[in-house]
Formats: structure tokens, C-alpha cells, sequence
């Protein structure tokens, strides 16, 4: 993700660029996924053009593949890259001078696109929420605001009364 890092940010120096790598979700998960991708997330008008620069640095990148897209070419790949839009007021933080997920933005994530975490969906999924929420402190509210601005607020509120533990004492 550096490497990246690096790159990126001199070629787009005024972009909002989030990264982050799949592998986050494994100290949560009992079944360990194979493969990771990093995700690299930035403004939705600039998404083509770091997909080509990506590309044309020789990265294995893909600009929001569909299912049929994952299927067919990522099992091939040894490091695969998404590009794919970052939501404005998405909760991140700044680690290592790199812009990377908080544990809200990868919870709701994982809930809202189950096509880019389909390793981490049905069982493993509710075994990452609740391993999450019972290892670290996790904001509420914060999911609550990201997941309204990706228009899945009620069902995820519907989702965390079904996971969480704490809302059913």
C-alpha cells in the first residue's frame, strides 16, 4: 500500500485517496480467504483516470468489477487492485501519512457491498460484527451517519439489532 501511496499522491496531489487492504477483516474471521485485494478509493470523477494510471504502472487494477468480473479474472491475479468510489464523509484515518478505513467504515463496507467482500459475507460476516464490536470500541453513531450515506441506514440499524449484542440487553 506504500508503493501505491507513493505513486498516487505526487500524480494526485489535491485527491481525497483512501487505501486499504482486505486483510483487515482476518482478525475477525474464522475461515482465512485466500486472496486480498486492496481497495483504493477516491472521488468518483476521478476514478477512470487513477484506474489508467494504476494500469499503466503495470498494476493488476480494476475499475468497480461486477460479480462476473471477480469470478472470472481475480483468481488469476496474485495482487489485485480495486478502484472504486470513496463516499464523501466517509469515517477514515490518517496512518503513517497514508488515509486508510477506521473499523466503522470497513464494518459498513462489508455490510453494504457484498460483491467486492463476498469472502467475508453470511456467517463470517456476523462473526466479524460481533468480534469487532466486542474487541474494540466501535461508534455507533459514526456507522449509523456512513451507512445513511450510502442510503442503507435502516437495514443496517435492522442488522446490528440482529448482530450486536449490546443492543439486545
Amino acid at each position: 500500500m506504500k508503493s501505491i501511496h507513493k505513486k498516487l499522491k505526487p500524480n494526485f496531489p489535491f485527491l481525497d485517496i483512501c487505501l486499504w487492504n482486505t486483510s483487515a477483516f482476518n482478525e475477525f474471521m474464522r475461515h482465512q480467504p485466500g486472496r486480498f485485494y486492496i481497495m483504493v478509493e477516491v472521488d468518483r470523477d476521478a476514478m477512470e483516470s487513477v484506474f489508467f494510471f494504476l494500469k499503466d504502472n503495470k498494476y493488476h487494477a480494476f475499475l468497480a468489477p461486477d460479480p462476473e468480473i471477480i469470478y472470472h479474472y481475480f483468481p488469476d491475479e496474485k495482487e489485485v487492485i480495486i478502484v472504486k468510489s470513496l463516499v464523501t464523509e466517509a469515517p477514515t484515518q490518517v496512518l503513517s501519512n497514508i488515509t486508510t478505513i477506521t473499523i466503522e467504515k470497513m464494518l459498513v463496507d462489508l455490510f453494504c457491498d457484498p460483491v467486492n467482500f463476498n469472502a467475508q459475507q453470511d456467517l463470517e460476516k456476523d462473526r466479524i460484527f460481533k468480534e469487532a464490536i466486542e474487541k474494540y470500541t466501535v461508534n455507533e453513531n459514526s456507522m449509523l451517519r456512513y451507512a445513511d450515506r450510502r442510503s442503507k441506514k435502516k437495514e443496517f440499524d435492522e442488522y446490528l439489532n440482529k448482530v450486536s449484542k449490546f443492543r439486545q440487553q
